[in-house]
């Protein structure tokens, strides 16, 4: 029986109010840890999408006082149904790479949402999506999101805004069953891999480990990060200007970049640390 997106959603929804002002959407996406956010109007009725790329743009361009996310939100937002395949949903998390949250709208009121991270998870009376692939992943206890830490208003270079401490990291040996893990409870969207010496040689996205079921490949999944990651990826320096790091943020859609001297990895920027 195949799976269906109501078995997989998440049902307990974090939205805001088209009126809302727009850093009541920012504190609350990263109070949550999301990068994006439904937008609704009276109840439960979807009219759009609110991200931190959204959020970035707009005060590139000048913040105005008292602006709503009415006024910086994505309108022409695609929906599903609950009874919509979860493969379908999957296809569709693949072939848009920025799109992450899928809302689940059901006569016309938001009632869901599926995000990539619902898809690893899968449903969880059976076997997921990647378990079905990468065989049966027994998860440990969520870990909460790590709140970005306050930036200094006068800050200009990514060293001094980036996570440099506890770094979490994979070998391109490292087993996709447990980037898989690594991902879904650190709540992460992208994971560096490194080699023994430090070295980044690729990162391992939710989409890498993510496979689309309907892309009509026979061939085998990937059973190592090494065989699923995405290579030469692009990176920033700590010396690289804010302006640079916010533009590839902003205009290439980038969510988490790595910060490297050399080839070797000291940190990671996130769209949470811009904001």
């Amino acid at each position: 029986m195949p799976v269906r997106v109501r078995d997989v959603m998440t049902r307990r929804l974090v939205t805001v109010q088209a009126d809302d002002p727009v850093d009541l959407a920012a504190r609350r996406m990263l109070r949550a840890g999301f990068s994006a956010l439904p937008v609704v109007r009276g109840v439960d009725r979807l009219v759009g999408i609110v991200s931190l790329v959204d959020v970035l743009r707009h005060r590139e361009d000048g913040a105005s006082a008292g602006a709503t996310v009415g006024s910086i939100m994505t309108t022409d937002v695609l929906t599903m149904s609950p009874a919509t395949s979860a493969a379908v949903v999957a296809h569709r998390l693949r072939t848009y790479g920025e799109l992450r949250v899928m809302p689940i709208v059901e006569r016309g009121l938001l009632v869901g949402v599926v995000t990539r991270s619902d898809l690893l998870r899968g449903p969880r009376e059976q076997p997921g999506l990647l378990s079905r692939l990468f065989g049966r992943t027994t998860l440990p206890d969520p870990v909460p999101a790590r709140m970005p830490r306050e930036r200094r208003p006068d800050a200009r270079t990514v060293g001094e805004v980036m996570t440099s401490t506890d770094l979490v990291v994979v070998r391109p040996t490292t087993p996709c069953s447990q980037a898989v893990e690594l991902l879904l409870t650190r709540r992460f969207s992208l994971l560096p891999v490194v080699e023994d010496d430090g070295g980044l040689v690729g990162v391992v996205s939710e989409a890498d480990l993510l496979r689309d079921p309907l892309d009509g490949s026979r061939s085998g999944p990937p059973r190592t990060v090494g065989a699923a990651m995405t290579r030469s990826p692009t990176v920033v320096r700590p010396d690289t200007p804010l302006a640079e790091a916010r533009h590839l943020v902003v205009d290439r859609g980038f969510r988490v970049l790595p910060v490297t001297r050399g080839r070797r990895l000291v940190g990671m920027l996130s769209r949470s640390d811009l904001v």
